[in-house]
């Protein structure tokens, strides 16, 4: 296989692409390859539109009627389901609102309560590192004990020591490297021993089909602005399985959780179901332009976008085979077992992914050594992984990494 292999493949695959019509749904700079959707997705046109529309007609004119007229107040709900879709969730599971942290507490206290008496949490040590900041601190809230194991070690530990896990809280895929756990088999492992299987779905919402409900799932969180597009900022989405909604017991008892919020009750009882998950006024412009940026996926089955992340990311492994066979490549090669993302590792990673853009390839650096690239199949074609492969072969071939220029770190890596 050569280079002309390759692009007869890239090019085969693009025609045949079944999300070949969905670039069109996303504003693009035409002069660049971006693989940068793991960190932050491209600007859906409708997202443009929807945004200007809640600033000028419903904030602007509208105003405060816009809670019932314009659909602020179930908005949360409404574009839970709208997520839920992607993830494999029936409606009425899933609710956006607040960060991704914030939402992390919430599960983690909950499902702490949901199991008294069981001591232990099992996670992943590499999981994002705001994962393990909120679990520390609930932890040292509710008198748990922290245990750090790999993914693929959870199923045998839980085995010998499961009786006192309250929970396990896993990534479905390493930020890092890109390899995607086994999400069906980890969740079996820890309800087998009755604890509860929770989910951070941020690097694989819109790009994995996880089937939560499929797979049994309790809980999960997941960001909005990666694969989603939802923009900078936008709000996080929390699965509470209907099993558990009655009994979920989360600790931010805010106004907009309440069962009848506009009481204005100095007692707090909980909604039903998963509206118990909200706490307080969400940031309405976020949330709807995330609701106009999801109907890029309208149409879309999230078992299709998975096998087009796959050749994506199948021809890009391929490429660097033939064209950098050196690199040292930290994402599995097998398909089930990596996102969306392919990982490179090199002592210069930073500077390679700097010298990258400065070829008009968007890529991410993250410490201590990796180049991540990440292919979010909506908008990224076949050809546009060729064409990261040939700026990284002139990159490594030039030193272009080596530019002091290309060294420089700003705050934000």
């Amino acid at each position: 296989m050569d280079l002309d292999d390759l692009r007869a493949r890239a090019d085969a695959a693009d025609a045949a692409s079944p999300l070949r019509a969905c670039r069109d749904r996303f504003d693009l700079p035409a002069d660049l390859i971006y693989l940068d959707g793991n960190s932050l997705g491209a600007l859906p046109v409708a997202a443009r539109a929807a945004a200007a529309d809640v600033i000028d007609r419903q904030w602007g004119h509208d105003l405060i009627a816009s809670w019932n007229d314009n659909g602020w107040w179930d908005a949360p709900r409404r574009i839970g389901d709208a997520v839920g879709r992607l993830v494999g969730a029936a409606p009425g599971q899933v609710v956006v609102t607040d960060s991704t942290s914030v939402n992390l507490f919430k599960a983690y206290v909950a499902a702490a309560r949901l199991r008294p008496g069981r001591t232990v949490v099992l996670t992943d040590p590499g999981s994002f590192p705001t994962d393990l900041y909120v679990l520390e601190a609930v932890a040292r809230l509710c008198g748990l004990e922290v245990v750090r194991r790999s993914p693929a070690e959870v199923p045998a530990w839980l085995d010998h020591h499961g009786a006192d896990v309250a929970f396990v809280a896993v990534s479905s895929v390493d930020y890092r490297t890109g390899e995607r756990w086994d999400l069906p088999a980890v969740t079996r492992a820890a309800q087998r021993r009755g604890a509860l299987a929770l989910w951070d779905l941020c690097h694989g919402a819109g790009v994995l089909d996880v089937d939560l409900d499929d797979h049994g799932v309790d809980l999960a969180v997941g960001c909005t602005y990666k694969y989603l597009n939802g923009g900078p900022g936008s709000p996080a989405f929390l699965y509470v399985a209907d099993r558990h909604q009655e009994a979920f017991d989360q600790p931010l008892s805010g106004w907009q959780g309440h069962a009848e919020p506009f009481a204005m009750s100095s007692r707090y009882r909980p909604a039903a179901g998963v509206d118990r998950a909200r706490v307080g006024t969400p940031p309405v412009l976020s949330l709807l332009t995330l609701e106009a940026a999801l109907t890029a996926y309208d149409g879309v089955d999230p078992a299709t976008a998975r096998a087009v992340s796959l050749s994506l990311t199948g021809l890009f492994l391929d490429a660097l085979a033939v064209c950098c066979p050196g690199l040292e490549v930290a994402t599995p090669h097998a398909p089930a077992r990596r996102g969306s993302q392919v990982s490179i590792r090199h002592p210069e990673a930073f500077g390679i992914v700097q010298a990258l853009i400065a070829r008009g390839v968007v890529g991410d650096f993250r410490e201590p050594d990796i180049v991540c690239l990440g292919f979010a199949p909506l908008y990224t074609s076949h050809r546009d992984v060729l064409g990261a492969v040939e700026a990284l072969v002139a990159v490594l071939a030039g030193d272009e990494h080596t530019d002091p220029a290309h060294r420089r770190r700003a705050t934000v890596t």
